[in-house]
């Protein structure tokens, strides 16, 4: 059997502004920070004589792929993105970027952020609009049902609000 896989589906091309930004500090810190200071440990290590043998040298290396892999993803990500940064006219509806509060049949509430896939956090409450849960949540109104279909069967949710806060304050 080979290794080949078919390739993933593309994501949604949206972000918030914040996602952005904090897009824009990784490569900063990569490429401006962390970069330059591996980059002298590895010269510091190659003048040590067999690089063959070199902690240093090898580990300094690889860490420099890393960087320029992950350097090279973000930038190329960065370009086919579109920041959202502006509130929806109607804020009665769950469009991208609201935070919407879900209540289970068994009055369990929890808020979720609906955000890019490049940004989702479940542990920050921030779901990515390509999830299941956050494609039924999207166009509906307060007090509307989620009907959310799982391999188990299916989970029954109530919209009991919508909220979208400025985006300078995320």
């Amino acid at each position: 059997m080979g290794r080949w896989r078919p390739p993933s589906p593309k994501g949604s091309t949206y972000i918030t502004a914040a996602g952005f930004k904090r897009m824009k500090d990784e490569v900063t810190q990569l490429w401006k920070i962390e970069r330059p200071q591996v980059t002298q440990v590895v010269h510091e290590a190659a003048k040590n004589g067999d690089r063959s043998e070199n902690g240093d040298y090898i580990y300094g290396k690889r860490r420099l792929r890393e960087i320029d892999s992950r350097v090279r993803f973000l930038s190329k990500r960065m370009e086919v993105l579109t920041v959202v940064d502006r509130l929806p006219d109607d804020r009665s509806k769950v469009f991208f970027g609201a935070w919407v509060t879900l209540e289970d049949e068994d009055g369990n509430e929890q808020t979720y952020q609906i955000v890019g896939p490049d940004e989702f956090d479940v542990t920050k409450q921030k779901l990515s609009m390509d999830s299941p849960l956050a494609k039924a949540m999207l166009g509906k109104r307060l007090d509307d049902e989620i009907v959310l279909k799982k391999p188990e069967g299916e989970e029954l949710f109530y919209i009991t609000a919508i909220d979208y806060k400025p985006y300078d304050q995320d």
